[in-house]
């Protein structure tokens, strides 16, 4: 296999203009804002009812803990990729030379970019929703819902398709909220820096107090007070542990954010590993000691019926509201709206790149890879993904959440984890700046952590049917495209990426 091109060797093309190169404007500093503002987002603000009731208890703390250390064995599969191929496109790059970039990586890089059209949008209107959801403790109206329905559709061989959409006046904040993050993002790459650590500073100061004075109000008795025979090895307690999983990989994702920003990303052999393991780092302290925290003044019974019902989930204005009044829970409340729009803000930067590079590439449509003529970033993209996370915001949050994280898993993390295996295997003399420490451990055990949380759960093969047809309409299209064009597995024909053809 031919050794990867640099990023400078792979420009987009607008119809009337020549290509044009992305601005390597992302340190160390920014790169890791970035990832902590994308990790931190809305997550553990608002899921925190949705995973003690998973467990039925404050032995919920072992989804957190567990998950961080699911969340560090995927983080170095993720460091060793992303320093040995840098570029934009994070796990479409990845996954398209391991495989074989003109062969069988071709059709599996293909099925990462297809999924992606519905995950990323999933990942992004899951801050949007979750921010509404904040914004209906200072207008409970907002809670109010006009119109539902339970969606139910029977697909041969796969089985019953189910979804509940909604429509809120927290709903039209959502999509709002997205448009906002879309007018902010439409501009260069080195405007932004400034704003990701300008965001995070808002996330810290929120995450600091909560800490702060959750310490200062604790109570042992109850955030011990776990309920009769809360840690018996019961097939339940195992359901329920893999729920609670399912939350925290939810919360904890985003370390991976760099990667989509390789083209942008100053001395990325360095940068990506340290922003990895360093926003994994920082951000699985501040959750455990932050969930201590609220469990030591807000009793978890009180958690789970919020939890149950789906709604006032806004767990941190109740936590200051006990501890110093309204106003407290009214600032806190902005505090946290702020730090799901940084979340927002993130997830809509990184994702847009992904199809940016497979358009380069000749794997998806030539419009996403389209670069704005003045401020140099792929704005078709961008758009793209903005419009689709407006839909998502139709959907509940834990709905959403659930989703995101079983169709992601299955048909991404679990073939990117054995991947990076298969690498070592087959591209031994491939340079790698950042070497997975321990080696396989970490990549096998991400895997088995992965396969639990699938498949641990009440009801897991609801969304695995969703996953399935993602993978099978995937294929088909790809087959669609790949026929015509004489492209592996109908010939050798090799895909001629953008950039030439605007050249020629």
């Amino acid at each position: 296999m031919p050794p990867m091109g640099s990023a400078n060797d792979q420009r987009p093309a607008t119809n009337d203009s020549p290509p044009a190169p992305l601005i390597r404007g992302v340190g160390l500093g920014s790169a890791t804002a970035l990832n902590m503002i994308d990790m931190i987002g809305v997550g553990p603000f608002i899921t925190m009812p949705l995973i003690v009731t998973a467990m039925g208890g404050p032995q919920a703390m072992l989804g957190w803990i567990l998950g961080a250390i699911f969340a560090v064995c995927d983080g170095l599969v993720w460091a060793e990729l992303g320093a040995a191929m840098p570029g934009s496109g994070g796990s479409y790059r990845y996954l398209r030379e391991i495989y074989g970039p003109h062969r069988l990586g071709r059709l599996i890089s293909f099925l990462f970019i297809w999924q992606l059209s519905f995950s990323a949008p999933m990942s992004v209107a899951t801050g949007a929703i979750g921010l509404a959801g904040y914004a209906s403790y200072f207008w409970p109206g907002l809670g109010h819902h006009y119109a539902g329905h339970d969606w139910h559709l029977k697909v041969p061989l796969l089985g019953t398709l189910q979804m509940h959409w909604l429509v809120s006046g927290a709903t039209f904040v959502a999509i709002a909220i997205v448009g906002l993050a879309l007018l902010l993002l439409y501009r260069k790459i080195t405007s932004i820096s400034w704003m990701s650590k300008l965001l995070l500073t808002g996330v810290l100061l929120t995450m600091g107090w909560i800490i702060v004075s959750g310490l200062t109000h604790f109570s042992a008795a109850r955030a011990v007070s776990f309920p009769p025979n809360a840690f018996q090895l019961s097939p339940q307690f195992f359901l329920g542990l893999g729920s609670a999983m399912l939350i925290a990989t939810y919360d904890y994702w985003g370390y991976y954010n760099v990667c989509f920003l390789g083209d942008e990303v100053k001395d990325p052999g360095k940068t990506i590993p340290r922003a990895l393991l360093l926003s994994i780092l920082l951000v699985a302290c501040l959750y455990v000691v932050m969930n201590i925290s609220i469990l030591g003044v807000v009793p978890w019974q009180e958690m789970m019926q919020s939890g149950r019902s789906n709604q006032g989930l806004y767990v941190v204005s109740i936590f200051m509201q006990r501890i110093y009044g309204r106003w407290a829970a009214d600032l806190a409340t902005g505090l946290v709206m702020w730090t799901a729009f940084a979340s927002v803000f993130s997830l809509l930067l990184g994702y847009s790149r992904v199809p940016y590079a497979a358009a380069l590439d000749g794997n998806y449509f030539s419009a996403f890879a389209r670069v704005h003529p003045l401020h140099k970033f792929p704005y078709v993209s961008l758009l793209a993904l903005g419009v689709v996370a407006m839909l998502f915001c139709f959907f509940t949050l834990a709905d959403v959440i659930v989703a995101l994280v079983v169709i992601r898993i299955t048909l991404q993390f679990l073939v990117q984890a054995i991947g990076l295996i298969v690498l070592r295997i087959r591209r031994p003399d491939l340079p790698r700046p950042f070497r997975m420490w321990l080696y396989p451990a970490p990549a096998l055990i991400a895997s088995v952590g992965f396969v639990f949380i699938i498949i641990s759960r009440t009801g897991s093969t609801k969304q695995l049917r969703y996953a399935l047809l993602i993978l099978i309409t995937g294929v088909i299209l790809y087959m669609l495209r790949a026929w015509p064009r004489r492209e592996w597995p109908f010939g050798d024909g090799m895909p001629v990426p953008v950039s030439e053809v605007s050249a020629s």
